[in-house]
């Protein structure tokens, strides 16, 4: 019998009757169905009749038992997923309920849909790299869980100022940066921030990096596309006592000095992308990719 685990946040009462829709639906295909235990009670909180659900609360609490994990939300919401599934090697499958979703690209009209896709097996895996990060001194907030699907960001903090970033691939020096930040992007991620930065956009299955600097007071450094094994070393440096690491959505403070090592992690994420979905179909309806006047005449 499958089994399926669902994560989400707090959502709107406009979604609320998707969510039922979608717990119905893994009823009646008789889906074993598991909720991560804030969500759960968020859900019981505006439909009282919901009840009878096992829960779950991280990532101790998954195995290989589960068939699917499902992300119910935007591409925020999809990024949390990483930290409870991280090595375990269950696909995730995003539902849409918010805006704009490169990872959520399920739409949640298309619940019956995605839900048949998945019992039928008529679906493919995509799966995407993840950054991982090490720390000299170690900062112990990052060792928790110190991985990310979309980027690595070292920002600065409460301060008008630039930070200075040495930068060294495979331990050749490259180059000084001296910007508002850095950005390290996988595909994944490379339609993110990166690309609000100036980045280019980058297929799931390449297997590359890039390296995207935020408002660079260096007029001759632009983004620059790695292979996805380089090793990334970075010594923060400059006036600044503090600056800011985020790793997707999850961010800490790092103290002047610290050196930060970025490497490929030696696991995947396996997404679900179901039939008559692909990343080009996403580019052309979520960016508007091509889209021109001339096209319509």
């Amino acid at each position: 019998m499958l089994k399926v685990a669902i994560y989400g946040q707090k959502y709107t009462t406009d979604s609320n009757e998707f969510i039922l829709h979608l717990l119905q639906e893994l009823k009646t295909h008789q889906i074993t169905v598991f909720i991560e235990k804030k969500f759960y009670k968020y859900i019981q909180k505006l439909n009282p009749s919901v009840k009878g659900y096992p829960i779950f609360k991280g990532y101790k609490d998954l195995d290989e038992t589960f068939g699917f994990f499902l992300s119910v939300g935007g591409d925020g919401t999809f990024l949390d997923c990483i930290t409870y599934v991280r090595d375990k090697n269950i696909p995730i499958l995003g539902i849409n309920i918010g805006r704009l979703g490169f990872l959520a690209n399920v739409k949640k009209t298309e619940i019956n849909k995605a839900i048949k896709g998945l019992v039928n097996k008529d679906y493919s895996i995509i799966e995407r790299t993840l950054l991982q990060v090490h720390t000299n001194p170690e900062i112990k907030k990052l060792s928790k869980i110190n991985i990310a699907l979309n980027e690595v960001t070292i920002v600065r903090k409460n301060t008008t100022a630039m930070i200075t970033l040495e930068t060294f691939l495979d331990e050749e020096f490259l180059a000084k940066y001296w910007a508002d930040g850095l950005i390290f992007s996988t595909p994944t991620g490379s339609t993110g921030y990166s690309l609000s930065c100036g980045g280019p956009v980058i297929t799931p299955s390449a297997k590359n990096l890039v390296i995207t600097p935020i408002a660079p007071h260096n007029l001759n450094v632009r983004p620059l596309i790695i292979a996805d094994n380089t090793k990334i070393k970075l010594h923060l440096i400059g006036r600044e006592k503090e600056a800011l690491i985020s790793l997707d959505s999850r961010i800490t403070t790092i103290p002047k000095n610290t050196t930060i090592h970025i490497t490929k992690a030696d696991f995947t994420i396996k997404t679900v992308l179901l039939k008559d979905v692909s990343f080009l179909k996403t580019l052309r309806n979520k960016l508007l990719w091509g889209e021109d006047v001339r096209n319509k005449e």
